[in-house]
């Protein structure tokens, strides 16, 4: 065995881990909380219960500024129709001119976001439980760091917006839908749309399951769903394209936060946790 890597011991799969990665550097309180550990699947279920419940309580707490939101909106219509991107409305009007098509694409917005998302952490807790924790503090970040958007750049949706002419779609055809329309309106902040989460953690599953699959066309899947999530978005009116790419500049910035804690990006930790070293010996004294 070479002196840069350790071997999980007899009747484990053997994994070659870089010695900085097993948690013997750095020593001490703050390495072993950036060593990758097993996740206990109590746990897991409660944080992401109480955090999904503080992200909620927070937006939902974010005062609306409805003023501010709407004339943020009409500064970013014109601000894509100077970049020549100004094309959410005519997307919104042809997937909104057959019918099976965008009550399908408002259901997808309503569920898919939630259910994919966690499909992937179930996945990633049962197959990869060494790249969860790391995985989980990106989606994490990205989610929080959202919050600062939505207090600084209150933002209406195109649906809202004044003279947009774009249609609501949920509201048009009486699909169960975004909690921003119809019935479930007043659940949500719904001038919180920059950045887009359907973005941030679609992208955030794509990548996770593209890097980390073995199987080439679920690969395929995964970078296909982002793609698909942008689309629905705009054709239901719910986002601008600019608010994607302020998904993506969340997500960014998560994946930063895991690369200084773990000093890793999440998929090229080990697969499986990596087996405790006991510490060496002291010499005794002669």
């Amino acid at each position: 065995m070479s002196d840069s890597t350790v071997t999980e011991p007899e009747g484990r799969e053997e994994v070659a881990v870089p010695r900085a990665v097993t948690g013997e550097a750095p020593r001490g309180p703050l390495g072993r909380l950036r060593r990758p550990r097993r996740p206990r699947l109590w746990f897991e279920i409660l944080l992401i219960a109480v955090s999904y419940w503080t992200y909620s309580l927070i937006r939902n707490a974010v005062p609306e500024q409805r003023s501010a939101a709407l004339r943020n909106a009409d500064w970013i219509w014109r601000v894509e129709h100077a970049l020549g991107i100004g094309v959410e409305q005519s997307v919104n009007h042809a997937a909104n001119s057959v019918t099976w098509l965008i009550i399908g694409m408002n259901y997808y917005y309503a569920t898919l976001h939630f259910v994919v998302t966690i499909g992937v952490l179930v996945w990633l807790y049962r197959r990869h439980p060494g790249r969860y924790a790391a995985a989980r503090l990106v989606l994490f970040a990205t989610t929080g760091v959202a919050l600062v958007g939505y207090y600084l750049f209150p933002l209406a949706p195109p649906r809202l917006m004044r003279g947009g002419h774009f249609v609501d779609t949920v509201m048009a055809h009486h699909t169960w839908g975004s909690m921003a329309s119809g019935d479930l309106k007043h659940m949500s902040n719904q001038y919180a749309a920059m950045p887009s989460m359907h973005i941030g953690w679609s992208l955030w599953c794509g990548l996770t399951v593209c890097a980390l699959a073995s199987v080439p066309w679920v690969r395929v899947l995964g970078l296909l769903y982002p793609a698909t999530t942008l689309l629905v978005i705009v054709a239901t009116a719910n986002h601008f394209w600019l608010d994607a790419v302020g998904g993506v500049l969340c997500l960014a910035f998560g994946f930063s936060v895991a690369r200084a804690w773990y000093g890793s990006l999440p998929h090229t930790l080990p697969r499986r946790v990596p087996a405790r070293t006991p510490a060496p010996a002291q010499a005794l004294s002669p």
